[in-house]
């Protein structure tokens, strides 16, 4: 009897959580032949996946049935978030959690066409992919339904986590995590967009021989890459839309314009490959954009970085991830070149 009654309890604790969830979970009408979740994060602001909206001009429904008109403010490809500005939409901002623990239960709450719908899931691990555009997104752990994607992925008190989005990787319901997501919300709303800063030059991870270690990666982290470290195709399966080869060609950094976004959905997968050389790894540079801030900071192929502000680099979506937020930003990279390790200072760029 006390486990039955144990049970009971978790599951009015779940249904309560996601009764308070859903009051802040919309319709969205896109336009178009979709009709997907939205979730109220401010008083008159609603988040929803980008790559869905059909035009500038949508519609919501609320959890009481009002239709009310919504103007999109701003778009980001990197996140696939897209802020919508409601007039008429009188509602607090949901409660953020407190962060989520691996094994803990969790609701995804959506609100298709036919109303409030959920599942449960289980947060398996914080961040599916160690590299690569889903670097920190949250594998929510329960099975995906038609039209969840912007809606909210909560606690057992009903606290948001994140944002889900089932279009970025197939069969797997995926999550920006809540604190990131209002970041970018707030960008979007004070300039209609999220900078991000690039070099313009694509890259190929190179294994060095024990015996030929680059002093510059020695002075950074004296110790040979983590097995998560490598670079190449991520457990989930392979790297798709990331800017880098399916068959594992170059990756170009920072190119977040929307070719990104390939037709499968959305970014992909730029986790840990198994089997790698373990010894110390630095990035052949194939390609130098014309006119890009590599270009100009006189970065040439055939160079090997191997260290940016004197950390070192092992994977292309590392790199990435480390110009990403620092537009304009004037940095050092360690270059191997001609068997000769030099400095090159580049200035960021931002598009």
């Amino acid at each position: 009897m006390t486990n039955f009654n144990d049970m009971s309890k978790i599951s009015e604790s779940l249904a309560d959580a996601a009764q308070t969830a859903g009051q802040y979970v919309v319709t969205v009408l896109t336009g178009g032949p979709v009709t997907v979740s939205g979730t109220v994060i401010a008083d008159g602001q609603v988040l929803t996946a980008a790559h869905v909206l059909h035009g500038d001009e949508v519609k919501i429904r609320t959890a009481d049935g009002q239709e009310l008109s919504a103007t999109v403010a701003g778009r980001d490809p990197s996140t696939d978030l897209a802020l919508l500005r409601v007039e008429g939409l009188n509602l607090p901002a949901m409660t953020a959690s407190n962060g989520a623990r691996v094994g803990e239960l969790l609701l995804a709450v959506g609100r298709p066409m036919h109303g409030l719908q959920v599942t449960l899931g289980l947060m398996e691990r914080a961040a599916p992919p160690e590299r690569g555009p889903l670097r920190g997104w949250l594998d929510a752990g329960a099975a995906p339904f038609r039209g969840v994607t912007g809606g909210a992925l909560v606690d057992a008190r009903g606290g948001l986590v994140g944002i889900l989005n089932a279009g970025v990787s197939r069969g797997t319901l995926l999550a920006v995590p809540a604190a990131r997501a209002l970041q970018v919300a707030e960008l979007l709303s004070t300039a209609g967009r999220v900078p991000r800063g690039y070099l313009g030059l694509a890259t190929q991870p190179v294994h060095f021989p024990e015996s030929q270690q680059p002093e510059a990666q020695a002075e950074a982290d004296g110790d040979a890459p983590k097995p998560e470290e490598r670079g190449g195709r991520g457990e989930a399966g392979p790297r798709r839309g990331a800017g880098r080869g399916e068959r594992g060609g170059p990756m170009w950094d920072g190119r977040r314009d929307g070719r990104g976004w390939n037709g499968r959905g959305g970014p992909g997968w730029g986790g840990p490959q198994r089997g790698q050389h373990r010894g110390r790894v630095g990035l052949t540079v194939v390609q130098v954009e014309a006119g890009s801030p590599a270009a100009t900071a006189g970065l040439l192929v055939g160079d090997v970085l191997l260290a940016l502000d004197g950390q070192a680099v092992r994977h292309p979506g590392e790199l990435l991830e480390r110009v990403r937020e620092r537009a304009g930003e004037t940095l050092a990279v360690r270059v191997l070149r001609g068997g000769q390790e030099t400095d090159i200072t580049v200035t960021v760029g931002e598009r």
